[in-house]
């Protein structure tokens, strides 16, 4: 990725804002198979607040901005989701706290922001790859996006190798046994769904890359 721009930011924090509130059921179908359903209510409920207060957010660096992000999500998303969603994005600022330019953000810094956003997740809900939880969506996606950048490519590329990474990962956790959050609490009858909170990272994640090209 040759330079991200903060408008890019943006982007991508308002499309994962929008899939997450027009997939409301979509999102809570698949956490009801074994866990307890609530996952889509509980991101649409933080993620609409989000869209409704956009314009209100402190854009004066590209840290503030997500900041703004984690405190909405912190206070609106419910469940377990939101202390998960919202340490990702304050992990998100911390990794940029440096950047002072609104468009001087680099691919690199995409992959440290993803990368912080996973060691939030992992600490908060006492978890890691193979869990099956939405890390096994989200580090993946961080791993092919972070050796894609070697090879170059625009943000549409990239995006498009992100969520083909997301997908496959999520749908690998199908044959995994839950180890952390609700489904845990079912144990074997885990085996045979894919993780509820993978295939959410999975399905932002391919809205990010269809919308990439119109975004440019």
């Amino acid at each position: 990725m040759s330079t991200a721009t903060t408008s890019d930011l943006e982007f991508v924090v308002r499309t994962i804002a929008r899939t997450a509130v027009e997939n409301e059921r979509a999102f809570s179908d698949l956490d009801a198979v074994v866990g307890d359903g609530d996952l889509g209510y509980s991101l649409a409920r933080g993620f609409e607040i989000v869209l409704a207060d956009w314009d209100s957010f402190d854009r004066d660096t590209p840290s503030d901005f997500l900041k703004k992000i984690a405190l909405v999500i912190s206070k609106r998303v419910g469940g377990t989701s939101g202390p998960l969603w919202g340490t990702a994005f304050l992990r998100a600022a911390g990794a940029i706290s440096d950047r002072s330019e609104l468009t001087a953000l680099t691919g690199e810094d995409a992959v440290a922001m993803l990368r912080a956003a996973a060691e939030g997740i992992k600490k908060r809900g006492r978890s890691d790859l193979g869990d099956k939880t939405l890390l096994d969506a989200l580090i993946p996606m961080t791993d092919a996006l972070e050796k894609a950048l070697g090879g170059g490519g625009d943000g549409a590329d990239l995006s498009a190798v992100v969520a083909e990474s997301a997908r496959a990962a999520a749908e690998a956790t199908t044959p995994m046994q839950a180890m952390r959050g609700r489904p845990s609490y079912t144990g074997e009858r885990s085996i045979g769904s894919p993780d509820a909170g993978a295939m959410a990272v999975a399905v932002m994640a391919e809205r990010v890359a269809d919308e990439w090209p119109a975004h440019v």
